[in-house]
């Protein structure tokens, strides 16, 4: 044999027997899924964006890819290390719009899929949020930032020539003046714009100092109907947006809801003569289900239909007889395609829909339909990443496997459903127990607790690349839904209504025995984490118990008095998660307040928060860190540079998030 293949044929062996078998930090940058499908009018074709990640420059990126309804025909739209997204079809399938960067700024692109020739339709300055097409195809509608200018009371001398001064002062007079993941907000507002896919010039059609989002064309093409709040307690009142439309050549708004309460997201029926929307009856309960309404496009007869219905109602979508709605909601766990008759009757599509987020297992799907009935989703089938699936009437199947080459040469951890019974109440509550891909039941092994935030969200039996990591790691993980969670009514969401945290620390020290109860944990080596609300519970347990050998607390809410007044929200926090203002009622803010319990500590207890956090901002993690110091607990602070609330923005900090959570385990671990 020649001496160069057998040297090639052992390098090849070494590097296959240097390969683990299982998850690798490393290997999240080879994790991609599917997102936002989108069928064609006919229901013929699916454009879809496909996700992946580029390890030299730590970005998320993504490519459009286009595929026949049967699967046939799999290819790329775009190639290339782009950001390519949000790719709608024309209403005669034709065309499609989508956004990209591959020119370096983003900028929306109109593309003829016949030949895939394509026009610049607007510049990085211009480019628009929601795009909606007009029935005739020739004109879109959308909403776009505008920039203004805030006069500041604030006068400097002249600046000498040459002379090199601070920038001039900030001056701020709005509530909410800065945004998780945008920072300090410019002065402006959004309004809606048209403009003719053949050219390039945008027409203005709202103005003033209100936000006007997501407009949907009438079937006549002479009006855009849109969601606002113009009311003049906005700031105090953020949620109270009414339905409003807008007449294009007049410029005339005439407002259609008058209730208080978020009326959003408008849908006009096939023949023009309905609106269906979502919205509720405020009355600032911690969690609301968004109802389904349909109403005449003047505003007249307006009709709840959903009212039997006690889940969230997302995504509508007419059926083209009229006669009914399709849409997607969380029940206990798992995301289903359903749909509902104009008289308020529900059924089941299909289910599995997920698959969307990818650091941590909270249930997240997307979908889109055709006139034939023809539906396309994401795919969170098995706990893996989303892929792309299709079906009609339940008849599904699923058309990509884009992480194959991956996970086909790893094992990933088991998921197993789990229910019981609360000490506090004896509510029912759901979790899920994810084991090492090497488990061995007769063995004992170390256990981490994750919670999710929220707190109202929810988590299921979905993928999540922190969960399979910690699990290669050798943990049993744990991880519930429990009360305060969605998909499981309003009236269990609202259990921790101005109670939060409090009996939800039953729930999870509850499953914890139940977990051990199954004989293959390790009871002293028990560990607990989360984020967001998962932080401010994790705070709240090692207050309240010294069971676990090590804790982190990521991202958390230590201090409510300090956090209503300083996170990214303002004008919603305090209204709707406490009955009072602070100096109204200091008591109550401190009495749910982990800081208050802080001299009960002892467990080893690490704080992880991005620097840029503006929903949980890192004072609150500086808070307890500093507190547990001066209390002589063990403790270290993780910053993550440059990370917002969502930490896991960029590759590398998702891998930073799941060492740093490992290392402080792994040195507390016997």
């Amino acid at each position: 044999m020649n001496k160069s293949l057998i040297i090639l044929i052992l390098l090849c062996q070494i590097s296959f027997a240097q390969q683990s078998s299982k998850l690798e930090l490393i290997d999240i940058y080879d994790l991609e899924y599917i997102s936002d499908p989108q069928i064609s009018p006919d229901g013929s074709q699916i454009i879809y964006q496909r996700n992946f990640k580029d390890i030299m420059t730590d970005q998320n990126l993504s490519n459009l890819w286009i595929v026949n309804f049967d699967g046939t025909q799999n290819r790329p739209l775009t190639t290339g290390n782009t950001k390519d997204s949000y790719p709608r079809w024309s209403p005669d399938g034709e065309k499609i719009i989508y956004k990209s960067n591959k020119d370096g700024d983003m900028k929306l692109y109109h593309m003829w899929l016949d030949t895939g020739q394509e026009t610049i339709l607007s510049s990085s300055e211009n480019l628009p949020g929601s795009v909606s097409w007009s029935p005739d195809g020739k004109t879109l509608a959308f909403s776009k930032f505008v920039p203004s200018e805030t006069e500041s009371i604030i006068k400097l001398p002249k600046k000498p020539e040459g002379a090199k001064w601070n920038e001039a002062p900030k001056y701020i007079t709005d509530l909410k003046y800065r945004a998780d993941g945008a920072g300090y907000l410019k002065s402006g507002n959004t309004q809606i714009f048209i403009q003719s896919v053949e050219g390039r010039t945008p027409q203005q059609l709202t103005f003033g100092e209100n936000d006007h989002t997501s407009p949907v064309w009438g079937k006549d093409g002479n009006y855009l109907f849109f969601s606002a709040n113009l009311h003049d307690e906005k700031e105090l009142e953020p949620l109270n947006s009414e339905l409003h439309r807008l007449d294009i050549k007049s410029g005339d708004i005439k407002t259609l809801t008058t209730r208080f309460g978020p009326d959003s997201n408008p849908e006009i029926s096939p023949d023009g003569k309905q609106i269906a929307y979502l919205g509720f009856d405020d009355t600032f309960q911690g969690y609301n289900l968004s109802r389904l309404y349909v109403m005449n496009t003047d505003g007249g007869e307006s009709k709840l239909i959903s009212e039997d219905f006690d889940r969230e109602i997302n995504d509508l979508q007419w059926n083209k007889n009229g006669k009914g709605l399709y849409y997607y909601y969380d029940d206990k766990g798992s995301t289903k395609l359903g749909y509902i008759t104009i008289s308020g009757k529900t059924s089941v599509i299909t289910d599995n829909l997920g698959g969307l987020s990818q650091g941590r297992p909270y249930n997240a799907a997307s979908y889109s339909i055709a006139e034939n009935g023809n539906y396309a989703y994401t795919s969170g089938i098995d706990a893996l990443p989303a892929d792309l699936a299709a079906g009609n009437k339940g008849r599904d199947k699923v058309l990509t496997a884009v992480n194959d080459d991956l996970l086909s040469i790893k094992s990933l951890g088991n998921v197993e459903e789990i229910w019981w019974k609360s000490s506090f109440d004896q509510k029912d509550i759901q979790g899920w127990i994810v084991t090492p891909p090497d488990f061995d039941a007769t063995k004992k092994y170390p256990m981490i607790l994750e919670i999710h935030g929220g707190p109202f969200a929810s988590y299921g039996n979905v993928f999540s690349a922190e969960i399979q990591l910690m699990a290669a790691a050798g943990y049993v993980v744990f991880y519930t839904n429990p009360r305060g969670s969605s998909g499981y009514g309003e009236e269990f969401g609202n259990l921790i209504h101005h109670d939060y945290p409090n009996n939800d620390y039953d729930d999870l020290m509850s499953g914890v025995d139940t977990v051990i109860d199954k004989g293959y944990i390790d009871s002293e080596n028990l560990f607990v984490t989360g984020g967001s609300g998962g932080g401010v519970l994790t705070a709240w347990i090692v207050g309240k118990t010294d069971r676990f050998k090590a804790a982190v607390v990521a991202k958390p809410v230590i201090n409510w008095y300090s956090f209503v007044l300083y996170a990214d929200n303002p004008g919603f926090f305090y209204k709707y998660w406490f009955g009072k203002k602070p100096w109204e009622d200091p008591e109550s803010y401190l009495k749910r307040s982990p800081l208050t319990y802080v001299g009960n500590i002892s467990t080893p207890t690490m704080l992880l928060t991005g620097e840029e956090d503006f929903r949980t901002p890192i004072a609150e993690s500086e808070q307890l860190y500093a507190a547990l110091k001066i209390e002589g607990v063990e403790t270290a602070m993780v910053r993550i540079p440059g990370a917002p609330h969502g930490i896991a923005s960029r590759p590398s900090n998702l891998m930073a998030k799941v060492a740093a959570i490992l290392a402080w385990f792994d040195q507390y671990k016997e």
